[in-house]
């Protein structure tokens, strides 16, 4: 390992490092030799040092830090900079400015899987860490700095300079004077892996006996085909489903209908709204390119995405044939459960066999913690002789809450409630996304439900499954259960964001071991934070379609939309003319997030709304 050190004041800190197995220090300073020597017992820290085989370079400025390295050398595994500051009386700006050039400087000396530690005075760093917290005009906010070159912050400890054998601190206001440490704390940073930037992407299925080829809506260009249920796997959510799944065998006999299930699917659900709805339309102009019909798909149909169509029915749904000239429509698949209900309608199931279905699922919803464009949904359904559902509905759901309750107690000790609840002691407005748009596709019995550390009512948020019946017949009734598997993942894993369980950073997936559950520790801790306001006039005569507005924040800020909220609205009394007025904030939970990416992504999305929903900015 080598390690760097930076601004250091006497080379205690240097020298107690220096004897540790396997490690070289380089230790400098910002200071002459002559400056540093004159301090009491650097003299004394530096032949040592030199003594056992360390570097001790002087006058670094650790904003130039390739400046002073050969390119073999700029290859550092861990980075030290202890209390920085401008010196003298430099305020929060001088010294916010000196780390951002700081961090900035060793992203260019630091290896891909390095380390930088910068240790701080309580207060300074203005995380929640700090205790008091600073007020944020008073902090030197480092982990947003840190965000302006790639880093986040992985970790963070009291510095305690007891364990620290030999250590003094020293360089209060540029002087030989030491200064108190009480409380410091030590930031450790690590690189993120950039956000992305998303080429147009193609997807190629099998649709109705031929290949069919269409556009990926942009926000899922990251999520379509990922495999998380994948056999070769160890995603947690095919781990949870796996955990279920054999739960549940103990109860029924299983059989596994997942590989006939296209992610194109094409009719109207009834009572679903078309704006929630990714559509792919046939685009009849297209055709296929020269290489398609030496690659042997002359059959390929071409679709594209649409994003916001005006041109609907009195139901709210596209009129496609009338759009588009064509004779069918199709979206990307919003529930699995039209795939259910195919089977029943054909008859194709064994009565008292418990068939499991899975796969992603796709729908466009207003940002919130739970809402998610893309998750993971499983059912299961059973045909049973009429009188026997309610046995059946008892059996499914013990054998559900008896692996949910094993898998929790195994990771954590807080108390879990699972509820079945009749669908009418709900009124709309307290259903979480998932559960509100299951409930417009069918009518339902029952709503199983999940309480972690709460009493009481089920708050909104925790309603990870849906149970309905449905008469086959006159002998038959067909019982289904439907599992937001994302979901439940997040609460059984105490994952936060549901944006992590799509991240592409290796540090999540590593710690889940395939066919293991285990309690997630965040790589990224107290991400920065950034609000921008948009206020707008809406046109006049026009619904404003605000899932298509979260939609457009979603794209173009590739997820980092956490919140949306509605601020301020009203209407001229002479043109009764209507403005609104929305406040975005933006975040990510597993990568570096600058201000001045925001604000491109700010500028980007007033463009888009006022191209795409036709508003007037103000």
């Amino acid at each position: 390992r080598r390690v760097l050190l930076l601004g250091e004041g006497n080379f205690s800190f240097a020298a107690s490092l220096c004897g540790a197995a396997g490690t070289h220090v380089v230790a400098t300073c910002y200071e002459s030799e002559e400056e540093v020597c004159g301090r009491g017992r650097a003299a004394e820290s530096i032949r040592r040092l030199r003594e056992a085989g360390a570097e001790v370079v002087f006058s670094v400025d650790c904003t130039k830090l390739k400046d002073y390295f050969l390119p073999e050398e700029r290859e550092f595994d861990c980075i030290y900079f202890n209390f920085p500051h401008c010196g003298r009386k430099a305020g929060v700006v001088k010294n916010r400015e000196l780390l951002a050039r700081f961090f900035h400087s060793s992203a260019e000396v630091l290896t891909e899987e390095g380390e930088v530690h910068v240790a701080l005075c309580n207060g300074q760093g203005g995380t929640p860490a700090d205790q008091p917290r600073r007020e944020w005009h008073n902090s030197w906010q480092i982990v947003a700095v840190a965000a302006g070159a790639g880093f986040i912050l992985s970790n963070i400890h009291p510095f305690k300079a007891e364990t620290i054998h030999g250590y003094k601190c020293t360089g209060y206001r540029s002087q030989d004077k030491s200064f108190c440490i009480e409380g410091a704390l030590n930031h450790i940073f690590t690189r993120s892996t950039p956000l992305p930037y998303f080429k147009p992407m193609i997807c190629e299925i099998e649709l109705e006996s031929r290949k069919v080829s269409f556009q990926v809506p942009q926000i899922l260009v990251d999520k379509i085909n990922r495999g998380f249920l994948e056999l070769n796997s160890n995603h947690p959510v095919r781990t949870v489903k796996e955990k279920l799944t054999a739960e549940l065998n103990q109860a029924f006999p299983l059989q596994n209908i997942d590989c006939c299930l296209s992610l194109l699917h094409q009719g109207h659900l009834n009572g679903v709204c078309h704006s929630n709805i990714f559509w792919i339309i046939l685009s009849p102009e297209e055709s296929p390119s020269t290489e398609e019909m030496s690659n042997g798909v002359a059959n390929a149909v071409l679709f594209s995405h649409v994003d916001f169509c005006k041109d609907t029915d009195e139901n709210g749904w596209v009129n496609v044939q009338e759009a588009c000239h064509i004779s069918k429509q199709y979206y990307l698949r919003p529930s699995l459960l039209p795939y259910a209900q195919a089977i029943i309608q054909r008859g194709a199931f064994l009565p008292g066999t418990l068939h499991v279905l899975s796969g992603p699922v796709f729908r466009k919803c207003l940002i919130s913690p739970y809402s998610m464009p893309v998750f993971h949904e499983v059912v299961f359904v059973c045909a049973v002789n009429r009188g026997t559902e309610n046995s059946c509905i008892q059996m499914l759901v013990n054998s559900i809450k008896t692996s949910i309750h094993s898998l929790h107690q195994t990771l954590s000790g807080s108390k879990l409630n699972i509820n079945l609840q009749e669908a009418t002691s709900f009124e709309t407005t307290e259903l979480n996304d998932f559960a509100a748009f299951e409930s417009q596709l069918s009518e339902m019995q029952y709503f199983i439900c999940m309480e972690i550390d709460t009493s009481g009512c089920c708050e909104k948020g925790s309603c990870v499954g849906i149970i309905r019946t449905e008469l086959v017949g006159s002998e038959l009734v067909v019982v289904s259960a439907s599992l937001n598997l994302d979901i439940l993942t997040m609460l059984i894993c105490g994952i936060s964001d549901w944006r992590m369980l799509w991240t592409s950073d290796t540090r999540f997936r590593c710690q889940f071991p395939r066919g293991k559950l285990r309690l997630f520790k965040s790589f990224s801790l107290y991400p920065p934070s950034y609000v921008h306001d948009v206020s707008f006039w809406v046109p006049d005569g026009e619904q404003f379609d605000e899932v298509a507005f979260h939609t457009i924040a979603r794209q173009v800020s590739g997820e980092t939309v956490v919140s949306i909220q509605l601020i301020d609205s009203f209407q001229q009394s002479e043109t009764r003319q209507k403005s609104l007025c929305y406040r975005l904030t933006f975040q990510s939970c597993d990568k570096a997030l600058s201000r001045q990416e925001v604000a491109e992504m700010q500028l980007l999305f007033r463009k888009e709304i006022k191209q795409r929903l036709r508003v007037a900015l103000r």
